[in-house]
């Protein structure tokens, strides 16, 4: 259709990247950290987990439907950026891909910030 699938297949990102820092100390393009978002552990004690765990209780099978027709391959990757002057993080999505991976870049132009 309308994309290339070789697209998807490989990311390589860098480990560090300059861009731009909307902190009031900084209102600037500065140094981020690049790290991947990685869910956290779902709680006992959220609302709907609390209802959904109510619903199950006693007799009477699996009360909510289970989602079975999978479609997607791929995920979409979010990247937590944090600021290396003031700290703050910001989540930025990048495009769906198979594989992903945090690499250091080999420059070609000798610029260290990519």
């Amino acid at each position: 259709i309308g994309f290339c699938l070789n697209r998807l297949s490989m990311v390589n990102y860098p480990k560090t990247k300059r861009t731009y820092c909307k902190h009031p100390s900084c209102v600037a393009h500065k140094v981020h950290k690049v790290v991947q978002y990685k869910t956290g552990k779902a709680s006992l004690y959220a609302q709907g987990k609390r209802r959904y765990d109510a619903k199950q209780k006693g007799y009477g099978g699996q009360t909510k439907p289970v989602f079975h027709k999978k479609a997607k391959t791929t995920k979409k990757v979010s990247l937590k950026l944090q600021c290396s002057f003031c700290k703050q993080i910001q989540q930025i999505a990048i495009r769906r891909c198979k594989h992903f991976e945090l690499a250091e870049r080999k420059p070609k132009n000798k610029d260290p910030n990519w």
